[in-house]
């Protein structure tokens, strides 16, 4: 119960790698409000667990006006925030020449704006409670870069780089702010970009995954139950002395050149 008597706010919380946060913080005994867009999922993971532990509260993290309300729903429900799990996240494929500029300022708005937005409005409610510990999911993509995922990969960069900023200005007000880079883990996300790629090179997603996974060094891609350990880590006291930090969690994926790897043996081994 290494997390008992907080509250945290974790976005994208309906699906995917929040999903296993969310169940991970409540088992540590956290009281959790998971928002994200499709209302109907966050509820369906709040009927999962204990009542009392779950406030649900749908919005979009790029709108200012959502932002508010996911905050004040936290407080709300917890008297206070303790924990902010930025997690909500899209990619869109398509190269610098390719790429709409809609799509450009989506990715934007959603993977950097939005937790820039998220963190300017949970800071002053958590200095006023003492301080507090800020997780924000970016990826192995904001280090290096992916096939076809400018918007992606420079938004997951951006996130990097202001964790640090918010570690380096909030910590003299006990707020620890650290990233988790993640590798491939199954959600439905991967599964789509991971697709995508397969089909430019000729090959169903499921085969073009195991090929990738043949050139890390774990030789598997991660459950999303794998990522809610780090997570309570990082909000934890366990980590009271770590901020401004970069957790590559990948299975090795940062140590080789999976991707181009992964697509020169599948070319090859397909014979294309």
């Amino acid at each position: 119960m290494r997390l008992e008597g907080k509250t945290a706010l974790i976005t994208g919380g309906g699906s995917g790698i929040g999903l296993a946060v969310a169940e991970r913080f409540v088992a540590e005994g956290a009281k959790v409000c998971i928002t994200g867009r499709r209302k109907e999922m966050l509820e369906k993971v709040a009927d999962k667990l204990p009542k009392g532990t779950v406030e649900v509260c749908s919005g979009d993290v790029s709108k200012e006006e959502d932002v508010k309300a996911m905050v004040d729903a936290t407080v709300k429900f917890g008297g206070k925030l303790d924990v902010l799990v930025n997690n909500a996240g899209i990619s869109m494929i398509g190269s610098i020449t390719d790429l709409s500029m809609d799509n450009w300022l989506k990715t934007l708005s959603i993977n950097l704006t939005g937790p820039f937005m998220m963190m300017k409005v949970a800071i002053p409610h958590m200095i006023k409670s003492g301080g507090g510990s800020i997780i924000n999911i970016a990826s192995v993509g904001g280090l290096r870069c992916l096939p076809e995922r400018p918007a992606y990969c420079s938004t997951k960069a951006g996130l990097i780089m202001l964790t640090k900023q918010a570690a380096m200005d909030y910590g003299k007000d006990k707020i620890r702010c650290n990233v988790v880079c993640p590798g491939g883990v199954k959600t439905e996300m991967t599964e789509a970009d991971f697709g995508q790629i397969g089909k430019m090179i000729g090959m169903e997603t499921d085969a073009f995954v195991k090929e990738i996974s043949l050139e890390m060094p774990l030789r598997r891609f991660a459950d999303i139950h794998e990522m809610g350990g780090i997570c309570t880590f990082l909000a934890s006291d366990d980590s009271s002395f770590m901020t401004g930090a970069e957790l590559v969690i990948d299975g090795g994926t940062a140590i080789v050149d999976v991707v181009g790897a992964g697509i020169s043996g599948a070319v090859r081994r397909a014979g294309v």
